[in-house]
C-alpha cells in the first residue's frame, strides 16, 4: 500500500513544482530512480543467489531506501497548488520562493495559481463525480489507456520473467540473473536519454519512436525463437541465438526506457485540472497495478502454450497503442498545468467533449 501512495503522489508532486519547460525532465527523473532501484535489486539478487540465506539479505536491504524516502519526505515543502487549494496563500508563496529561488519574482506565478484555483472551485464539484463528467472524458480515457498500454508493451513481463526466459532457452541460474541485470542497466541508460530530450522533442515523438523500436524488437524476437526452436518450440536454442535474443531484449528495453517507461507517469500527472488531479492519478496507478497483476499471472501459461506467439501478441498491442498515440494523444510539451485544459479543444476528436466557456476560463497565459 505505501508503494501505491508513492506512485500516486510523486509524479503529481513533481509536475506541480516543476517549471513548464522542464516538467518532462523532472518527471522522467522519477522513473530514472525507480530504474536505479531495479538495477540495484538485480545486482543484490545476483550477488546473494549463491548463499542459502541470500534471500533474507536481499529482502532486508529493501528497508534502506524506504527509510531514506521517509526521512526525505519530512524535508520537502508541499506544492504551491495544493497549499492554495487549501487557502494557505502565504505558505504557497514561501514554497514558491523555496522552489524557484530567492532571486525569482514568484508573484506572477502565484497569482496565476490563485486564479486557476478560484476558477476550479467555482465550476467544479466533488472530484470523484467530476472526473466522470463528459467534459473530462479525454482525460479519463487517458487515465485508463496510458497505464494499460504501458503494460501491454510487455515490459514488466520481460522484467519479471527474464531469468526464467533465459534459463528456459539455455542459460544457467546465475547467467539468467545476470541477463536481468544487463536489461536493467540498458533501461536505466535509456531513461537518461528521455530526460535529456523529452522537453525538446515532445511526448508524442518519444511515444511513437519508442513504440516503433519496441515493435520491431518484439517481431524479431518472435522470428528468432520460431526459427531456432521450431514452430512447436520443442528444439533447444543454440547459445548464439540465445545471445541474439538478449541483444534484441536490450534494444527493446532501451526503446521502452526512453518512451513508454517514464512517459506513462508523466502524462497522467499533467493532463488533469487541479480539482481532479489526485483522483485522475489514482485511477491511472490503479489501472497499472491491475494490469500488472493480470499479465503476470497469465504470461507463463501464454508462453508455454503460444511459444514465440506470445511475443507476437505483445507486438500486436504495441502496434495498436502506437496508432492510438498518433490519433488521440495531443502534445503537452511546455504547457503550464493551469492551461492544459485548452489543448483538448484543439484536438480533432476530443474537442467534441469540451465546454467552450470553460476553455476560455482555463486558457491562462503560457509562461515558462
Amino acid at each position: 500500500m505505501p508503494a501505491i501512495h508513492k506512485l500516486k503522489a510523486t509524479p503529481v508532486y513533481l509536475s506541480e513544482i516543476a517549471p513548464p519547460r522542464w516538467r518532462g525532465a523532472f518527471n522522467t527523473a522519477f522513473q530514472f530512480f525507480i530504474a536505479i532501484g531495479v538495477v540495484a535489486a538485480n545486482f543484490i539478487n545476483y550477488g546473494t543467489a549463491r548463499f542459502p540465506w541470500g534471500w533474507r539479505l536481499s529482502l532486508g536491504l529493501a528497508t534502506v531506501p524506504a527509510i531514506i524516502m521517509t526521512i526525505s519526505a519530512l524535508l520537502i515543502p508541499d506544492t504551491p497548488s495544493s497549499l492554495i487549494e487549501r487557502d494557505h496563500i502565504d505558505e504557497a508563496r514561501n514554497a514558491l520562493r523555496k522552489i524557484r529561488g530567492p532571486a525569482v519574482d514568484v508573484e506572477p506565478e502565484l497569482q496565476q495559481l490563485i486564479q486557476s484555483s478560484q476558477v476550479s472551485k467555482a465550476i467544479e464539484k466533488e472530484s470523484v463525480r467530476t472526473i466522470f463528467e463528459e467534459q473530462y472524458r479525454p482525460q479519463l480515457v487517458m487515465a485508463f489507456a496510458i497505464p494499460l498500454s504501458q503494460q501491454l508493451t510487455g515490459i514488466n513481463i520481460v522484467a519479471f520473467y527474464a531469468p526464467n526466459l533465459f534459463q528456459s532457452v539455455g542459460l544457467g541460474n546465475n547467467s539468467a540473473l545476470l541477463s536481468a541485470v544487463i536489461l536493467g542497466l540498458v533501461n536505466l541508460s535509456s531513461i537518461l536519454v528521455s530526460t535529456a530530450v523529452v522537453d525538446r522533442f515532445g511526448r508524442r515523438f518519444l511515444f511513437i519512436a519508442g513504440g516503433l523500436q519496441m515493435l520491431l524488437c518484439m517481431l524479431a524476437v518472435a522470428i528468432v525463437l520460431a526459427v531456432a526452436s521450431g514452430v512447436h518450440g520443442t528444439e533447444n536454442i543454440s547459445k548464439d541465438n540465445t545471445i541474439l535474443v538478449l541483444v534484441l531484449f536490450c534494444f527493446y528495453a532501451a526503446g521502452f526506457g526512453w518512451s513508454w517507461g517514464p512517459l506513462c507517469w508523466l502524462i497522467p500527472s499533467e493532463i488533469f485540472p487541479l480539482k481532479i488531479r489526485s483522483t485522475g492519478q489514482s485511477i491511472a496507478v490503479a489501472v497499472q497495478f491491475f494490469a500488472v497483476f493480470v499479465l503476470s499471472q497469465t504470461f507463463l501459461t501464454m508462453l508455454c502454450h503460444f511459444k514465440f506467439g506470445a511475443f507476437l501478441f505483445y507486438a500486436s498491442w504495441i502496434a495498436v497503442i502506437t496508432i492510438f498515440v498518433i490519433l488521440f494523444l495531443p502534445e503537452t510539451k511546455g504547457i503550464p498545468l493551469d492551461s492544459m485544459y485548452a489543448i483538448w479543444s484543439k484536438h480533432w476528436y476530443w474537442r467534441r467533449f469540451i465546454v467552450k466557456g470553460q476553455v476560455s476560463q482555463y486558457n491562462l497565459p503560457m509562461n515558462n
